[in-house]
């Protein structure tokens, strides 16, 4: 015979031997009138304890309280709820695809070691409605595809998909809930922080829910980063539990003393401690961490321990005002001018007497923007006392602003501010000691004066309604007069050209003026302005309710912000404004001398 054929010989001998000892060995599964359910009777909901023991692994009980699970042996620790809920619906829901029965057994001897049940790779005890139920998983059928498995004392075994097999946890480790900490339920309204030799703590104001530094000094704390911090440690998980000794070689983890410990409490009552400890050796991302109500140590990231390492002053709100937290009702500003602004409703608010008039509310959500926006730069000293405050140019200060909150109930608080010098200016909060400074530029936004917050559309009347509009310039005069739509000619005495389309325009939009920008106020001195007695000054006749009004405007030259400026009088008060650009082109290209094409 050939070696070749010899060859093939040999490989088909061997791989009929290895069909006859793992697959033929075993009775083929029969259908026996299936598939059907494992378990028909379980019903997760009303599993109230669980019993898991891997082969060769202590085993692990867990018990169910509140709809939250919670091991209980060998160790007591939280549970990972969706783990547990997971296995219970797989069991609940599962299908045999085969089952031998005690007949079909017959022929083995140890059927038990036979088909993994000897011991079982996975044992689990359920307590349902205080009814006892036992599930054994065995060995993979010999394609590797299905698995045998064995319910209480029954003699036959079913065969089932081993996809089961990715809902049971391979380790008592991995039945932990590997959260931290987890905050559903716990209650807590201080947090001490003890870094080394430092030691500070934070409360939450019960009514607000704001965050304070009350150690080492009363200061308001910066209340978004504290919650997102405490978020962050929620957000913790750890990755291994090194141990559960409940006497463990503290100083071996760097936890005595912990190089960090924060303290949870609510009032004067304990809630939780955390203990962190140094690095493992092998990796500087992950820390050793110990909780006040377990035993053991586990590992978890630095990530979000990092930033509860610095000092207290990391902790402080940088922001003079939280108006999100307390809006204002009411404001009382001093400075160049005295006014008070007052909120009326849906965004309406009113400069009070004297000055009495409506506030332009995109004005007034800059002013406040800008409040909320000011921050200090440098805390420059924690505790200053009245006598300290011509230091730092606040005896009396340059501007105030006296803020009352909508909410009756909370105090109104000042803001007081310096005269800026050397770039910055000095401020300070009446409820604190402390004084902070900024960049002086934080304070060009905010206005010194109410006419800087007034409603900025002057005039409202329909271009339709306007008969006349009478031009003065270099000491000469022209006059055009308005019968219709599109209709305008000069009156007797005028002449020049008219473009009927761009004075029907310019007339639409001076009806609805609505400034850019206030300038000046009772301003003698308009020359700055380019307002002189040559400049075009437009009179325009409007019928209004039966009579004939006059609205005049004084054109100026350009500004910083390449826009023209303007001037009227509106009541009693003299204002320079900033004309939007598209009306001061207008009337500069179409209306001025000498007459434009």
């Amino acid at each position: 015979m050939k070696p070749r054929g010899t060859l093939l010989l040999v490989c088909v001998a061997a791989a009929l031997f290895a069909f006859i000892y793992f697959v033929d060995r075993h009775p083929r599964p029969v259908n026996h009138g299936g598939p059907g359910p494992v378990l028909p009777a379980l019903k997760p909901a009303a599993v109230s304890a669980v019993q898991a023991q891997a082969a060769g692994q202590p085993e692990v009980s867990l018990e169910r309280t509140n709809d939250s699970w919670r091991i209980v042996s060998p160790i007591t620790a939280p549970a990972r709820a969706a783990v547990v809920t997971n296995l219970l619906q797989a069991l609940a829901g599962l299908n045999w695809h085969s089952r031998l029965t005690e007949a079909d057994l017959e022929e083995h001897a140890d059927a038990n070691h036979d088909f993994g049940f000897a011991p079982p790779q996975y044992t689990f005890n359920f307590q349902q409605d205080g009814q006892p139920m036992k599930v054994l998983l065995g060995s993979r059928t010999p394609f590797g595809d299905e698995l045998f498995l064995r319910v209480d004392d029954q003699k036959e075994i079913y065969v089932v998909d081993v996809s089961l097999l990715k809902f049971v946890p391979p380790t008592p480790e991995d039945w932990r809930d590997p959260a931290l900490v987890s905050l559903n339920g716990l209650v807590f309204n201080r947090l001490i922080v003890t870094n080394g030799s430092k030691v500070f703590e934070l409360q939450r104001n019960g009514t607000n829910h704001l965050w304070s530094v009350t150690r080492p000094v009363q200061a308001r704390a910066d209340s978004p980063k504290v919650d997102d911090l405490i978020a962050q440690l929620a957000k913790l998980r750890v990755s291994h539990f090194v141990t559960d000794d409940p006497k463990p070689d503290l100083d071996s983890f760097g936890l005595l003393p912990p190089a960090l410990t924060l303290d949870l409490a609510q009032d004067s009552n304990d809630v939780l401690t955390l203990d962190f400890g140094k690095n493992p050796t092998n990796s500087d991302t992950e820390v050793y961490v110990r909780r006040s109500d377990q035993n053991g140590i586990a590992l978890t990231g630095t990530e979000a321990t990092a930033p509860w390492s610095g000092s207290y002053e990391d902790f402080r709100d940088r922001r003079l005002l939280d108006l999100a937290a307390e809006p204002p009702g009411e404001i009382e500003v001093h400075g160049a001018d005295n006014f008070t602004v007052q909120f009326q409703s849906n965004d309406v608010w009113r400069i009070l007497p004297p000055d009495n008039f409506p506030v332009d509310a995109g004005l007034m959500r800059g002013f406040l923007g800008s409040l909320a926006e000011l921050q200090a730069t440098q805390f420059v000293k924690t505790v200053v006392t009245e006598p300290d405050l011509p230091n730092y140019n606040l005896a009396p200060p340059a501007l105030s602003f006296i803020l009352k909150p909508v909410d009756t109930n909370l105090a109104p608080v000042q803001l007081d501010f310096s005269a800026p010098q050397d770039g910055k200016v000095y401020a300070r909060r009446s409820d604190e000691t402390c004084v902070y400074a900024l960049p002086a530029g934080e304070l060009a936004s905010l206005p010194d004066a109410g006419w800087k917050l007034r409603e900025r559309q002057i005039w409202d009347f329909s271009e339709t309604n306007v008969t006349a509009i009478t031009l003065h310039q270099n000491g000469q005069m022209r006059q055009l007069l308005h019968s219709g739509t599109n209709e305008w000619a000069f009156a007797s005495g005028s002449q020049g050209v008219i473009n009927v389309f761009a004075a029907e325009e310019a007339s639409h939009r001076l009806g609805g003026l609505t400034v850019t920008a206030w300038v000046a106020h009772n301003e003698t001195n308009l020359a700055p302005f380019g307002v002189t007695s040559n400049s075009l000054q437009l009179d325009l006749a409007v019928k209004q309710s039966g009579q004939t009004n006059t609205f005049s405007l004084q054109l100026g030259g350009v500004s910083s912000n390449q826009l023209y400026y303007a001037a009227t009088t509106l009541g009693d008060d003299y204002f320079v404004f900033e004309l939007p650009p598209q009306l001061g082109e207008l009337i500069h290209i179409y209306l001025a001398q000498p007459a434009g094409p």
